[in-house]
């Protein structure tokens, strides 16, 4: 649950900061770790709190994760060389990618994890595919892919046991409502990202004054969260979160860069961060001020 999540993340000292403004709710952080991981990135988060992301262990292999209740579990599909889990539903099931050997994305692959047992999404007549997030009714939406990982790469929909594909090319599907009415992602050939509803494209997304801006997930309500990089002198990647049409940077206090990938329908937001040494670790942004 996420109260089990909240009170275990902030007894290791969350930062707890007022708004920039001084008014309006606070903004709340927290910074973890997969125990012992060189790396970690929260991916996605469901309605009842529990977190799901990648991280590279001591020896350099990328493990997915599950992180519930307070405990940690790590995610390997059987016989692959690296695993990530990028979203979960209410019910636990679980979709991420693998790669089963060296070559890159023909032998990347989508998975479903239910129940303790793993199966393969691949598009059909396609050589890789990615699985970004799963809704309460088991619609899984994501990107295929063939030679490359940008220039092959078409979102897709995998309903009711059938897959179909984005009409606008170049494009991941990385979020969406339950139902999948609604569906956010990136397009490799905007600087933008896209809301799709219905299948067409009904608007772009973009951070005001930004160089880029790509959505990875949108809750319930409509609220999106995605990452964009502005155009300072020194440009640097920011998280943001567009609710009502208003857009808000998300900066992890004192991080170099912040990374939003998942909200859930509590608006608790989940992504990474780099410390000043470098360092990766995911975080959770509560934007609520619950």
């Amino acid at each position: 649950m996420l109260r089990h999540l909240a009170a275990w993340l902030f007894t290791l000292g969350a930062v707890i900061l007022a708004s920039a403004s001084g008014a309006g709710p606070s903004l709340q952080f927290a910074s973890f770790d997969f125990p012992e991981a060189a790396t970690t990135t929260a991916l996605g988060i469901n309605s009842e709190g529990d977190v799901v992301g990648g991280y590279k262990d001591a020896q350099g292999k990328h493990h997915g994760f599950l992180f519930r209740g307070g405990t940690f579990t790590s995610i390997d599909f059987p016989g692959a060389i690296s695993t990530d889990a990028r979203g979960i539903n209410p019910d636990g099931d679980i979709v991420g990618s693998y790669t089963n050997s060296p070559g890159g994305p023909p032998n990347i692959h989508g998975y479903l994890l239910r129940n303790g047992e793993f199966s393969t999404i691949k598009f059909p007549g396609h050589l890789g595919a990615i699985a970004q997030r799963i809704s309460p009714e088991g619609t899984i939406v994501g990107c295929l892919h063939d030679t490359d990982l940008m220039r092959t790469m078409h979102g897709l929909v995998l309903q009711g046991g059938n897959y179909s594909a984005n009409p606008v090319p170049f494009t991941m599907n990385n979020g969406m409502t339950p139902g999948g009415g609604k569906i956010v992602g990136l397009e490799n050939d905007s600087s933008s990202g896209y809301l799709l509803e219905n299948g067409a494209v009904a608007s772009r997304i973009q951070f005001p004054d930004s160089a880029f801006t790509d959505a990875w997930d949108i809750n319930a309500a409509g609220e999106i969260v995605g990452e964009y990089q502005d155009q300072t002198a020194n440009p640097t990647i920011h998280g943001y979160l567009l609710t009502g049409g208003k857009y808000t940077s998300i900066d992890f206090p004192g991080a170099g860069l912040t990374w939003a990938f998942g909200i859930n329908d509590r608006g608790e937001i989940v992504g990474f961060h780099l410390d000043s040494a470098g360092g990766q670790h995911a975080f959770l942004f509560r934007s609520h001020g619950q």
